[in-house]
């Protein structure tokens, strides 16, 4: 393993300090560094021309620039190696089909062939010479990382592969950043098996939880300091009020909203990453989190109208409403068009918050137990997957929370009779002043029990759906 007091590692670094652009790397001690690189187990590392040189330290400096000053010092560097160490040791694991700890020109062959790509020995055999130091026409552990340790890997396909988030749990709320695929699954046509999966996950997932969501509106809406609440109150009204089957008021217009929102935010989320001139397999947090709002703000503005007929229909009482077509001229004969956009802005601000802090948690999650517990696969498990999930869905809600609870109090004004009609700023001014900073949490607590049954029904369902489709786990 890498140790910051290995000779060799002090040579690499010296090596980038004497070749990375000034403008990435202090200007300080290039001189000394260009007498400790001269001679050295790096030195065959770096036979790269000019052009090359200055790709590789740019991805460097971006992978391991923790502090954001824009050079890269000592321990960064280590970190950076470190980290991608373990990541190339998976790989090398997974290539090594033999688990004889040296990787052949077959074993290169199969594996390029399970993703789709085949070449001839003779390819196979020019690969391994690239790589292959001692002449033996194999490629051991330390042959392999020798040659890639300075490249960097943002998201090595088996990680892809085994850690997708968005895709699997389903909470009720569509705000998360897509998941990548690999090239293999994009190659194959398993990308959109994989959407469909979980879009049937999402609707099982949603009908489970239903009375639990339309309890959550009920008591943004309704809720105050004068007129608590309850869990059990709050079922027992609805059940009196309009039957048991009322408890799923609403959940028709919620599942129907999956497909085209899924379909919507992964191609918007495929395009943006193309104008932002990244890929699938470059893409860092800070792209994958601005590419994944845009294409979430895109989704939202396409399908909102149907999360306001959602809310209405919700909020309605028994006999109001005789489906969602009749929700929706309703709302149109009395209020217009603009009425199916009201909430828009806090709901699109909502985005930031819930995707980025979710995005944060489940990333740190996965990396600190990659580090930590990975050692022969990137499989967590069913377990620690479905932790990660929870936990990262959890707190991306929490800070998104009280703009979520504006948006259905906008979304459901007109429906409330003798209600004053109120902006958004207005409306937070309200709350606070009437009922404090807690009145913008209301409903939080039926909102958080739905989330671990979601996400553990999600998985479920989209492991089954995933085998009824044919997709392959590897």
């Amino acid at each position: 393993m890498i140790n910051s007091s290995s000779p060799s590692l002090s040579i690499a670094f010296n090596y980038i300090l004497l070749n990375g652009s000034d403008s990435l790397f202090p200007k300080a001690h290039k001189a000394e560094a260009h007498e400790n690189v001269q001679h050295g187990p790096f030195n065959t590392l770096f036979s790269f021309d000019v052009d090359s040189c200055v790709y590789v330290f740019q991805k460097i400096v971006k992978a391991g620039d923790k502090d954001l000053d824009g050079q890269l010092d000592f321990e960064e560097f280590v970190h950076y190696l470190r980290d991608h160490e373990k990541k190339l040791r998976l790989v090398f694991k997974s290539l090594d089909k033999k688990n004889d700890g040296r990787i052949d020109s077959q074993e290169i062959m199969q594996s390029l062939r399970d993703l789709g790509v085949h070449i001839s020995e003779e390819q196979a055999e020019k690969i391994l010479k690239s790589m292959d130091k001692n002449g033996t026409m194999t490629i051991d552990w330390n042959e392999w990382r020798d040659y890639h340790l300075l490249h960097p890997a943002d998201n090595i396909p088996e990680i892809i592969l085994y850690w997708k988030h968005s895709t699997i749990f389903d909470v009720g709320e569509s705000l998360m950043v897509p998941d990548e695929f690999t090239a293999e699954e994009k190659k194959t046509g398993m990308w959109w098996r994989h959407l469909v999966a979980g879009g049937g996950a999402g609707a099982v997932s949603r009908t489970c939880t239903a009375p639990l969501d339309r309890l959550k509106v009920l008591m943004q809406v309704h809720a105050s300091r004068s007129n608590t609440m309850g869990i059990a109150g709050g079922f027992a009204q609805m059940i009196r009020e309009g039957g048991v089957r009322s408890l799923w008021r609403g959940n028709g217009i919620n599942v129907l909203k999956i497909a085209p929102e899924s379909a919507i935010k992964f191609m918007a989320y495929e395009q943006i990453k193309r104008l932002i001139g990244s890929n699938q397999e470059t893409l860092g947090i800070l792209e994958r989190l601005v590419a994944g709002s845009l294409a979430g703000a895109i989704a939202q503005s396409s399908i909102y109208p149907m999360e306001v007929l959602k809310t209405r229909l919700a909020l309605g009482r028994t006999g109001q409403y005789s489906g969602i077509m009749d929700c929706a001229k309703h709302i149109f004969k009395k209020e217009g068009l603009t009425a199916f956009y009201k909430g828009y802005i806090p709901n699109v601000l909502g985005i930031i918050p819930y995707a980025g802090i979710d995005l944060a948690v489940y990333e740190t999650l996965k990396n600190w137990w990659l580090q930590r517990f990975a050692t022969d696969s990137a499989d967590p498990g069913v377990f620690v997957l479905l932790a990660c999930g929870t936990m990262s869905s959890t707190c991306g809600q929490l800070a998104s929370y009280p703009l979520a609870l504006v948006r259905t109090r906008m979304q459901a004004q007109a429906s409330q009779e003798g209600s004053p009609q109120m902006t958004m700023t207005g409306l937070f001014r309200h709350i606070v002043r009437t009922e404090g900073a807690i009145g913008l949490y209301r409903g939080l607590t039926p909102n958080f029990m739905k989330v671990i049954p979601a996400v553990s029904i999600s998985y479920v369902v989209y492991e089954n759906l995933k085998i009824t489709l044919g997709v392959q786990s590897r």
